[in-house]
């Protein structure tokens, strides 16, 4: 009789562990947003090919340990000249902090860069890597980078740009 509840004390015993595991992979205790933003930077006119800006993404970082918040801002981030509203959708999953950006609507024939601050609560002191999706990098490299908390509270990574609506 007691070989009868084996088996689905087994089951219980699975689930619980997946679900567990599954609590590890996408912890939901980080939580941010795009704070504030700037106007369109630089105008660039995708008819004329206008070609003066910055050639690079950079993300400067700033983490507070004591209050668990980590500050970014996204420089020469690229989306369209009148996009509406922008936001970002932030997650982590193990050790990475990932950050999509989004712009509400593309209402123009052309694109700019932007500035961005985002700020994300719930960040742990220890080691992670920070991806950001930004919508017109195209096949550019990545803008994805290690920090460690332990050693750097701050600091700045930026990735070349050489497509528009960059200066190249």
């Amino acid at each position: 009789m007691k070989t009868r509840y084996l088996p689905a004390i087994m089951v219980i015993f699975i689930n619980i562990f997946l679900i567990g595991c599954e609590n590890e992979e996408n912890d939901p205790s980080i939580n941010g947003s795009l704070i504030n933003y700037t106007g369109c930077k630089t105008f660039k006119s995708a008819v004329i090919g206008i070609n003066n800006g910055n050639s690079e993404s950079c993300i400067e970082y700033s983490y507070d340990s004591q209050n668990r918040i980590l500050q970014l801002k996204h420089i020469n981030a690229g989306f369209n000249c009148c996009p509406d509203s922008l936001y970002c959708n932030i997650s982590l999953s193990n050790d990475t902090i990932l950050i999509e950006e989004f712009e509400k609507n593309a209402l123009c024939n052309c694109n700019c860069l932007y500035d961005l601050n985002i700020e994300i609560k719930g960040v742990e002191l220890k080691k992670y890597y920070i991806s950001i999706v930004e919508p017109y990098c195209g096949d550019q490299q990545k803008l994805m980078f290690e920090v460690d908390f332990n050693f750097n509270s701050s600091g700045k990574y930026c990735v070349d740009r050489n497509h528009y609506p960059w200066g190249f």
